[in-house]
């Protein structure tokens, strides 16, 4: 089985709206995200602000979680947020380049 790091991530917009998505390299996501270069849903509410992420040895346990995030409830999805990030504040204004 493949051994490569992968992020799961929740991105939001300042109206509140959620984005999950899975990826293997966090930094260039969250780049495309803030230029929003991601089409669809992403863009269109604009979910530029890094709220959680999850790093995973496996791809496969990666997937699984995103998709085990995208069932639950926009409540849940919420409290998992503060248990990293209670202030709900951009996790990569720190560590990205405008």
């Amino acid at each position: 089985m493949s051994r490569k790091t992968s992020y799961v991530y929740i991105m939001g917009s300042v109206g509140g709206a959620l984005y999950i998505g899975m990826t293997n390299d966090i930094e260039r996501r969250v780049w495309q995200h803030k230029r929003k270069q991601v089409k669809g849903y992403s863009s269109r509410f604009s979910t530029t602000r890094l709220l959680y992420f999850e790093e995973f040895n496996h791809p496969a346990d990666a997937i699984a979680a995103e998709k085990k995030l995208k069932g639950w409830l926009r409540k849940k999805k919420l409290d998992l947020i503060r248990t990293m990030n209670p202030k709900f504040r951009d996790l990569s204004e720190d560590w990205l380049a405008g």
